[in-house]
């Protein structure tokens, strides 16, 4: 019998990142300390980040059929990812970013999809099968949004849950209906105030905004508040979770670490709190090392931060 997994569907790149003492001002060059490349994409960060917490995970989308699209299906197969839904568009190339880093770990990123965006809703039935003995279904805006609802609907009528990054939120914002289809979405500051208009700065207007998503439709609803901890509001609790301390160097792709554990968590039976607050573990400890997709945390090491902070009342 086929075993159950979690289906992510989204970008799959290759990062090219250059650590800088200040960003650049605009007709400024700048010499950098260190440069490296590695996997990224949304997408393939949040498979790596879910394989590395010990579930089985497979990733559907698009590489071009080059050279980087060797390097990047190498890595996910090594992570333990199935790439059997990764398909090899010939006409494009595979999705490139360019990120800079600075010292406190703040970035600047350039993203070229390539691959990633060619494809409309009509590509729909091609990734479809990656849904089969899904538990749940991972989603971010690196794709068409026309694809990205047309999945999401075709999750719906099967039942999956659909955990949405709205990152990054699209210049006409999301498509309506993908709200109500929606079962979890996880802006974090400053998707959060593009999609509602208020700036998350504290618990009390990260649920003021909260109240907005849910009345479009979606049910849980969860801020990413970086630095000042995660507020959360669904049908069986809402809460905060603060902050944990680590020294952070590189926050890229943090998100991608934290979507990872709260769907590792939510798929194990964890309660909405204890599902935040290990995903806030996840999040910060990928913080703590640079790159993207290699810097996702193993279970191990979200269990010893775990240990080292107290959990507050939890729903």
């Amino acid at each position: 019998m086929p075993t159950s997994h979690i289906a992510v569907i989204g970008s799959t790149n290759i990062d090219f990142v250059v650590h800088v003492a200040r960003f650049a001002r605009p007709g400024e060059t700048l010499h950098v300390h260190s440069s490296t490349t590695g996997l990224g994409g949304k997408g393939a960060n949040q498979a790596i980040a879910v394989a590395k917490l010990g579930q089985d995970v497979a990733l559907a989308g698009w590489t071009g059929a080059d050279m980087l699209a060797d390097m990047a299906r190498t890595t996910l197969e090594q992570a333990g990812v199935n790439t059997r839904w990764l398909m090899k568009d010939p006409a494009a190339g595979t999705g490139r970013a360019f990120i800079t880093i600075d010292p406190t770990g703040e970035n600047q990123i350039l993203v070229d999809g390539g691959a990633n965006m060619t494809h409309a809703a009509e590509a729909c039935p091609l990734l479809c099968p990656v849904l089969d003995h899904a538990t749940l279904v991972m989603m971010q805006m690196e794709m068409s949004p026309a694809l990205v609802l047309a999945i999401a609907r075709q999750a719906h009528a099967r039942s999956i849950p659909v955990m949405l990054d709205p990152a990054p939120v699209p210049v006409d914002g999301l498509p309506e209906d993908l709200y109500a289809l929606a079962d979890i979405l996880t802006p974090n500051e400053r998707e959060t105030r593009d999609l509602t208009g208020i700036e998350p700065i504290d618990e009390a207007t990260a649920l003021q905004a909260a109240r907005i998503l849910h009345a479009r439709g979606t049910r849980t609803a969860i801020i990413k508040l970086g630095h000042r901890g995660v507020a959360y509001s669904a049908p069986d609790g809402q809460g905060f979770i603060p902050p944990f301390h680590v020294r952070a160097v590189d926050t890229v792709a943090a998100g991608d670490s934290f979507n990872a554990g709260l769907a590792c968590a939510l798929a194990r039976g964890a309660v909405i709190g204890e599902a935040v607050r290990f995903a806030a573990a996840c999040g910060a400890l990928a913080t703590t090392r640079p790159g993207a997709a290699q810097a996702a945390p193993d279970m191990e090491e979200v269990a010893a931060l775990l240990d080292q902070q107290p959990p507050a009342d939890l729903a």
